[in-house]
């Protein structure tokens, strides 16, 4: 089996690449990629590997932008220090998703995933789609509801826990988590994406632009033609509007 990685940390390479020989000494690891530039440059040129091993954040931003500029033909399993980028993952080419440090067990669970699967699927689609709909499968299971996020803001990472959250927010084409110590911090999700990974018995989606945690509600006011205004802490001074199709709804939510 040909394998690539991409790759910017020089350590993590060839730890991966030690790992994947002790997993199966007859994987080859064809090339070594430690950017966004040169990825799409050795995609335009030579044949796809049978799996690629990709990091997400490079040094040139991040490895999504392979995918805008090339056809990726190959399937991928990501292997990063991230985890709020699984969503994004699973919409390309992904076969897993491991957190660094990677664990040898959870490396050879993937590698293992992708044989059984290469085996049977006559073609690259039909393997990837399966592969990607087990990966969602087996989330559901062992993940649970998101926990935690990791926040990178500037050259630092800030983790917050699911518990720290007042309410998700989307303004001016971005996503904002709002803690209730009054934090903001942007993210790398959609409130779509956001409804799936959080616990409905916690967050209730208001309505477009908002998702808040029960404990970050503070009065639910009356307001014209059925619908409702929510006043939220962090205060938000104008309200947040829950539209009349949704307000009892949301009533019901607030009395469980």
């Amino acid at each position: 089996m040909k394998v690539i990685l991409i790759e910017d940390e020089a350590l993590a390479a060839k730890r991966l690449q030690n790992m994947l020989l002790e997993i199966d000494p007859t994987i080859q690891v064809i090339k070594v990629i430690d950017s966004i530039e040169e990825a799409v440059e050795w995609f335009d040129t030579y044949p796809h590997p049978d799996l690629i091993f990709m990091d997400i954040m490079l040094a040139d931003g991040q490895s999504f932008e392979i995918f805008e500029q090339v056809e990726i033909k190959a399937p991928v399993i990501f292997t990063t220090a991230y985890d709020e980028y699984a969503i994004k993952a699973f919409k390309v080419n992904s076969v897993d998703y491991l957190l660094k440090p990677v664990e040898q067990g959870l490396l050879t669970y993937a590698i293992d995933k992708f044989k059984a699967t290469a085996g049977v699927q006559g073609n690259l689609k039909q393997m990837v789609e399966s592969l990607m709909a087990n990966n969602y499968k087996s989330q559901e299971v062992v993940s649970g509801y998101k926990k935690r996020f990791l926040i990178k803001t500037g050259d630092k990472f800030i983790p917050v826990s699911i518990s720290e959250v007042a309410y998700f927010s989307f303004t001016d084409k971005l996503t904002f988590l709002t803690t209730s110590a009054q934090k903001r911090y942007m993210l790398d999700h959609t409130l779509d994406e956001l409804e799936k990974l959080v616990d409905p018995h916690v967050f209730f989606r208001l309505n477009r632009q908002y998702i808040a945690a029960f404990s970050s509600i503070k009065v639910v006011h009356n307001y014209f033609n059925g619908k409702l205004k929510v006043m939220v802490s962090p205060e938000i001074p104008e309200g947040i509007i829950v539209s009349k199709e949704r307000a009892q709804i949301f009533k019901s939510w607030l009395s469980r």
